[in-house]
């Protein structure tokens, strides 16, 4: 049986699939690409052929545009198993965003799964992880270092609703990312009860509508550049990082700035941002969540693409696990490659 170094690759563009003839969130315009998850890293417009999920392929065409989220696309459904060439190709969810999707490739008897971006704490917005025994594991290492442990996110939620129960006449404005953060920390906060109005900045009106479409009710949703200044008094507004400290966030009543990201956790990342209200909610798995990832999924090869690669090749080291970090060049992290879309407040 042929190792899967033999025949899945790193090139230029990205992951190649040698015997299927595709690749996987290449960073370039290719031929044929498996996509993942469409974030803006991930999903690159001028590609020939896409395969995703079906919910991602219309994220995809939502900020992408008609014909640049590919020429022809094709949904495959969760665990439908497609040849391509001689290789059996299946996608299972990754528990990133909506749509993400781990793509598990089988070539002569061998499995390789390209995870994708994955979390594994649960998200009402989107099917949750599920793990899939392999030969080799790719996988990303964004918060790959003992620091990052994240907090439940039903209690980072419980911090933003106490704070707006503290200063009711202040706007608590929450800066995150229109794909997947933001619809998340709405439905968070329709589970803790808060039944008002959530404002939303332009730029994530779109994607919410593509997630109501899609099936995820988000309850009542407005424009907070609709909004009288008084009707903001009290309020949650939702925005872009970027906009949160810009002339936008102006119109507002004397507003509370927090921000929803794993990166919170690093206090002078927050203070360099001007965030008054740090709230730790990541869409990527956390230390803990990575390593035991690994032990789940049983590979006794793990690729990492992305990261803190170091630490995490160590730990998996240790247990018996041999590592490769890939190094692919294009994917960033979280805040730095969603920034590049919606900081300049891109109705995307």
């Amino acid at each position: 049986m042929p190792h899967p170094s033999t025949w899945l690759r790193v090139l230029p563009q990205g992951l190649y699939c040698e015997p299927g003839g595709f690749f996987i969130d290449p960073t370039r315009a290719v031929d044929r690409a498996v996509i993942t998850h469409a974030h803006s890293d991930h999903a690159r417009p001028g590609h020939g052929a896409v395969l995703a999920n079906a919910d991602t392929l219309a994220l995809m065409q939502a900020r992408l545009g008609e014909g640049r989220a590919g020429e022809t696309r094709q949904a495959l459904n969760w665990g439908e198993v497609l040849h391509v060439g001689d290789v059996r190709v299946w996608l299972e969810p990754a528990g990133h965003v909506l749509g993400s999707a781990q793509v598990a490739m089988e070539y002569q008897g061998t499995r390789a799964v390209v995870s994708g971006d994955y979390k594994r704490t649960a998200d009402p917005t989107c099917p949750g992880f599920v793990p899939i025994p392999c030969d080799v594991f790719v996988t990303e290492a964004t918060f790959a270092l003992p620091v990052f442990r994240h907090p439940p996110p039903e209690q980072e939620i419980g911090r933003l609703l106490a704070s707006v129960a503290l200063f009711p006449d202040r706007t608590h404005v929450v800066g995150c990312y229109a794909l997947g953060k933001c619809q998340r920390l709405i439905a968070l906060l329709r589970g803790a009860g808060w039944d008002r109005p959530i404002w939303l900045h332009g730029a994530l009106v779109a994607l919410c509508q593509v997630y109501e479409a899609r099936g995820v009710a988000l309850g009542d949703l407005r424009p907070a550049t609709a909004a009288a200044k008084d009707e903001l008094v009290g309020a949650i507004v939702l925005a872009p990082p970027g906009a949160v400290a810009d002339r936008w966030a102006r119109r507002l009543a004397d507003p509370v700035v927090a921000m929803a990201s794993g990166w919170m956790r690093v206090r002078q990342r927050a203070k360099s941002r001007g965030v008054e209200l740090p709230l730790v909610i990541s869409d990527h798995a956390d230390w803990d969540e990575l390593n035991a990832t690994l032990d789940e999924v049983g590979a006794p090869e793990v690729w990492v693409t992305h990261g803190r690669e170091e630490a995490l090749i160590h730990a998996a080291g240790k247990r018996g696990i041999k590592g490769l970090a890939l190094r692919l060049v294009g994917y960033g992290e979280e805040d730095e490659a969603e920034d590049a879309v919606e900081g300049a407040g891109e109705a995307c």
